[in-house]
């Protein structure tokens, strides 16, 4: 039998390709028939970061049966890591021209730089600390939950007030991260300007590399042996603490490594996006999140990647025509996905393939719930 690869490593390749092509047409002259805007390229990098923060949902949702409603939690701690970095590169070019404080600071009649702001001068660092510190807090969390067994809806919830404490810390002004106004005004990123075209055409093909490397690495780790225990804990958690394992350890090593992916998701959005503020942390991202992964099918690796670029694709166009009506649309979508297309768009094309070719194997290499 022929074994064809996983449909993972076909998306991550397609999705690089058409990243890099995008990013390769936005650099033509404007006069050009094929040119793409700027702005084009700027939605392309939010909804591959988003699809980034949907593939780290899908990971505990799809594969560890854990509904999580505060990923966006991890997602904005990334993002507020690099926006740290981003608002230091400013230096004298501020409102206040001041080299040592940002200039909300300055406003705010701060006097010092806060130490937890140390170290953010550097890209090298603040790349570290939007994986380390999602890291850090969700093995924090993760211990505590699930070493007590939390599970189902008590632990979906626990997640979302996790990130809604989160959100009404950072809406403080004395926490030092800017408020409800949050870090914007970003000039450059290592020296390159953010609104030139190489460099969003760069951002882009980076957040899709970025992107491409998740997949692969996730579809890596759920073929391996501690993949299929993951799926074991999922069908069957007492069955699999009976035989001898640990399904804590187990859920809690793919809820940070998920929170990791959510960092770095967050940190690229930042670059391209331009603005960070507490609203990242709203609960209500999470939950869109979680409609993503609905869409695009859970339990799969490409699934949400494609639920993610295809509702924030709808997302853009419908708040363009009917602004007031998106939010309806988007529980409208959740409810017919669960209704109809309980195993999302992915389920379908497999159950279409499967009625056509009954013979055939899925040879997806992915593991539907």
């Amino acid at each position: 039998m022929i074994r064809r690869r996983p449909a993972s490593d076909w998306a991550a390749a397609v999705v690089l390709a058409a990243a890099c092509v995008l990013a390769l047409l936005s650099l033509l002259p404007e006069a050009r028939l094929l040119h793409v805007p700027a702005y084009i390229v700027g939605l392309a990098g939010k909804y591959l970061s988003y699809a980034i923060l949907a593939l780290a949902v899908d990971l505990v949702w799809g594969f560890a049966g854990i509904l999580t409603l505060g990923h966006a939690a991890f997602f904005a701690l990334g993002g507020y890591a690099m926006g740290m970095y981003l608002m230091r590169e400013i230096g004298t070019r501020g409102v206040y021209a001041n080299p040592d404080l940002p200039d909300f600071m300055v406003f705010l009649s701060w006097t010092h730089l806060p130490w937890y702001w140390y170290g953010f001068s550097h890209l090298a660092f603040a790349l570290l600390m939007a994986v380390l510190v999602p890291g850090v807090l969700a093995a924090a969390f993760g211990f505590l939950a699930f070493r007590s067994r939390v599970s189902g809806v008590y632990l979906s919830i626990i997640t979302q007030a996790l990130t809604y404490a989160l959100l009404l810390a950072f809406f403080r002004n004395d926490m030092g991260f800017g408020g409800n106004n949050g870090l914007t005004d970003f000039k450059d990123i290592a020296g390159a300007d953010l609104h030139q075209p190489a460099t969003r055409a760069a951002l882009l093909a980076i957040t899709a590399l970025v992107l491409a490397l998740c997949l692969v690495v996730s579809r890596m780790i759920l073929r391996s042996r501690y993949g299929d225990l993951l799926v074991a804990v999922r069908d069957a958690e007492n069955r699999t603490r009976f035989i001898g394992y640990r399904p804590e350890h187990i859920k809690l090593m793919i809820w940070v490594f998920s929170a990791v992916i959510a960092g770095l998701g967050g940190a690229l959005y930042v670059i391209q996006v331009g603005i960070i503020n507490p609203g990242e942390f709203s609960p209500g991202n999470s939950i869109e999140a979680v409609i993503w992964v609905a869409v695009g099918g859970r339990g799969t690796l490409w699934g949400p990647v494609l639920g993610a670029l295809l509702v924030n694709f709808g997302k853009t166009i419908f708040t363009g025509v009917l602004p007031e009506l998106w939010l309806y649309a988007l529980g409208a979508l959740f409810i017919l996905t669960t209704l109809f297309l309980p195993r999302g768009l992915v389920g379908l094309r497999r159950r279409v393939r499967r009625d056509a070719t009954p013979a055939l194997e899925p040879g997806d290499g992915e593991v539907t719930p």
